[in-house]
């Protein structure tokens, strides 16, 4: 189970190593705003990187599950300044958007999809709501990683305000990895309130992702790796996607 319940609370302080405005950089590269440039943020958890692509001069929107996440992504851009429709809805049951230019699922929240039926789906939905031309960005954890990397735990973090110890254990079906999280949050001085969350991935391969693209009738397929230019190598751990409809 998914919950990202109380998981969104601390959230914003353990993904600060996510260089987003890499990932702002690589859209706005392919895909640079334009007057009324619409863009859909799927996944768009606590709304760091909505806030970001709105201040790059989207019209953007931010689609997420949680209604936590929402909810800390509406108090984030009331504080920006900005307004952004949030709609709390699966990326596999994506409905309600039509022309729109760009559409991104960032930091692999496609992850979340365990079986090959939703990823499908959600991309299927995802190409009838772009335009013509219109442009799909989104980026999935390496086969490497799963299998190998998340292998390597336990992991931990404290930065004395919270503290986790995160867990990884390889389920049977493939590539598919359940990450059991147990956290320390500082309620009051020298008082910690702990919570626990599960939350399962999966990947696939770079060729079923292509193919798949293919299949729905996705162009221009570029794959690259780790936040650069260059092609995934067997030891790249984050994989990016870039298609055309």
């Amino acid at each position: 189970m998914n919950s990202y319940g109380r998981f969104a609370e601390v959230y914003d302080q353990l993904m600060e190593d996510i260089p987003y405005d890499q990932y702002v950089e690589w859209i706005t590269k392919h895909a640079p705003a334009t007057t009324h440039s619409k863009l859909l943020d799927v996944g768009c958890g606590t709304g760091i990187m909505l806030s970001m692509l709105l201040q790059s001069g989207y019209e953007a929107a931010g689609l997420d599950l949680s209604e936590e996440m929402l909810m800390m992504a509406n108090t984030r851009l009331q504080t920006q300044g900005q307004q952004a429709l949030l709609v709390c809805q699966s990326m596999d049951e994506l409905d309600g958007f039509v022309d729109l230019d760009v559409v991104c699922i960032p930091i692999d929240s496609i992850n979340y999809l365990q079986e090959w039926s939703q990823v499908k789906e959600t991309l299927k939905r995802i190409y009838e709501s772009l335009r013509k031309g219109g442009q799909l960005f989104f980026d999935v954890h390496s086969l490497y990683k799963m299998d190998t990397i998340f292998m390597n735990g336990p992991f931990t973090y404290d930065d004395g305000e919270v503290t986790y110890i995160w867990h990884t254990e390889a389920l049977e079906t493939p590539h598919t990895v359940e990450h059991d999280m147990t956290f320390f949050v500082e309620v009051e001085e020298d008082l910690f309130e702990r919570f626990d969350e599960q939350h399962i991935q999966r990947s696939f391969a770079v060729d079923d992702y292509v193919q798949l693209l293919q299949e729905i009738g996705f162009t221009n397929i570029h794959v690259t790796a780790d936040f650069s230019e260059q092609a995934p190598t067997a030891e790249s751990e984050r994989i990016f996607f870039h298609a055309v409809k």
